[in-house]
Formats: structure tokens, sequence, C-alpha cells
């Protein structure tokens, strides 16, 4: 019998990223393929396992060019999973501001613009794309990363070795003037806590210095709020890993995503490696103004 092999099918909203994820992919190793007809993807497996293929892990791109074989995208999923493959669907998505940027700054045309109207385009995607973004096994919003930001995720996500190989955690620090992060399972908002952003030899700091950390860690509150979260993680997880939970991400947000959620998200990451989850962090919004 072949060797399974470990399948990855990136899928998303065109100008979220699937281009720069396959590329990522690739450094990372992958056998990486985009826009191959959902209809060919089980021949496509067999022959990748008989082949002597180095790589066991397959990276496929599909989006919404596959036009009409899209529909059979959940078969051909169903049919590899019925043959011993390992099988995890990623969506990459963004908010409509960014994409809109991003199309205008590249020029770009979108596949589904009518007449050029972007905005239509991608809701009219996002309609299209939303069975598969149902089904997926991780969404991650680009909206607020660069493309160096989102290989580093993707590597801590495929690559980075976990402590354990039950519940995969992440921690994301965000700003609410922002928007909350898509991929969110538990959001937490600390906005509540004395804010380092009005404090002049604090501001263009993040909460990542020393300085600023200390600053945020001396009022009673912020500690009793770690204190919260410790416990509350604590009692949550193991739970989440009885009921068979994969994914978690926890969210933890302040007003702009620089200092207060930063902070936070750096100290609970140290409390849940000691707890041996080695959770990957995001600071999503650290290099917005």
């Amino acid at each position: 019998m072949d060797e399974p092999l470990s399948f990855v099918v990136i899928t998303g909203l065109s100008g979220a990223g699937k281009s720069y994820a396959i590329k990522s992919f690739e450094d990372m190793g992958f056998f990486c393929v985009d826009n191959l007809p959902t209809t060919l993807i089980p021949t496509f497996a067999d022959l990748i396992a008989r082949s002597g293929q180095t790589s066991r892990r397959v990276a496929l791109g599909v989006d919404v060019r596959e036009g009409e074989y899209l529909s059979h995208l959940l078969d051909a999923i169903r049919e590899l999973r019925t043959r011993g493959h390992a099988v995890e669907v990623l969506f990459l998505e963004a908010s409509e501001e960014a994409l809109v940027r991003r199309y205008h700054e590249t020029r770009r045309r979108h596949p589904l613009a009518a007449e050029g109207n972007v905005l239509e385009g991608i809701r009219t995607e996002r309609k299209a794309m939303s069975n598969l973004r149902e089904i997926a096994d991780r969404i991650v919003d680009t909206s607020g990363l660069t493309v160096h930001a989102l290989k580093e995720r993707l590597v801590e996500l495929y690559v980075a070795p976990k402590a354990r190989v039950g519940l995969t955690t992440s921690l994301v620090s965000f700003g609410f003037k922002h928007g909350v992060p898509f991929d969110a399972d538990l959001v937490f908002d600390v906005r509540f806590l004395p804010n380092p952003h009005f404090v002049p030899a604090l501001r263009a700091l993040d909460g990542r210095d020393g300085r600023v950390r200390e600053f945020i860690m001396k009022d009673a509150e912020a500690q009793e709020m770690l204190d919260h979260l410790k416990a509350f993680m604590k009692f949550l997880l193991p739970r989440y890993e009885r009921e068979g939970k994969a994914y978690l991400t926890v969210a933890i947000g302040c007003t702009g995503g620089r200092h207060r959620s930063v902070t936070l998200a750096e100290e609970l990451k140290r409390f849940l490696d000691d707890l041996g989850y080695a959770p990957s962090v995001v600071h999503r919004d650290l290099e917005r103004e």
C-alpha cells in the first residue's frame, strides 16, 4: 500500500495572499500545485503517492478561478480522506477595506469584478466561497499582515514543532479600532487597563518592550486580569482537547493593538509554554500607525 500523503488545500478570497502562501509552502518543503482541476485531485494524489516524490506533504491552491470545478472540491477532499490521506483546508481572507486597497495598489483586476467594480467582485466572491469557509480547518485573516508576517504565521502553524500533538493554540493581539480577528475563538478586551499611549516616553514603544511591560503589569488590575486568563486557560484547554478540538485561537484586544494587548499576549504565551501548549503568537496590528 502506498504511504499516505498530507495535503493542505489553500483557498480563500482573491487578494488575501494565496499566491504568496503557496510560495511559502514551497519554501517549507511542500510539493505545490496551483489551480489543478478539482476533479483531478484524487488521480493526482495517486500519481504522487506512487512516484517516489521525496516530500509526502502537498499543498494545493484552489480559488474562484476553478469555476464550475469548485463545486467538486468537497467530493475530492472526501475521496482523499477515504484513501487514508490527511487533508486540511486553509482559508485566507481579509477585510473589504484591505482587499480594495490591495487591488488599487497593484492595479490588478478582480476575477469577479463586473465593469471594474472591485468591491462588487469581492462581495460576490465572498458569497461564492462561503461554503468552503464553513468547512475550513483554519481561517487566517491577513488584513493586518505583511507578506513577511504571513509567512512567519504559516511557518509557526505548519513547521514549528509543537510540544503536543493535540490542541494547537494561537494567540493574537489586536486593536479594536482595526476590527476583531475573523478567526478568533475567544476574544478578551483589555482596554480598561492603563494605556501607555498617553505616556510620551512609552508611546513609540510596543508591548514587548520591558518598560511598557513594567508600566502595564504594575497595575493591580492588569495582574488580576492575567491571573484570570491563566486560570481560565488552565481550566478550558484540557476540556477542549477532551472534546477533540484541534485548533484554538485566543485574541486579546486593546484600542490600537500595540501596547496592552501585546503585553498580555506575551505574558499568556509564557504561561501556556509552561503548560506544554507552545502557542504561536501574532501581533496583528503592531506595524499599524
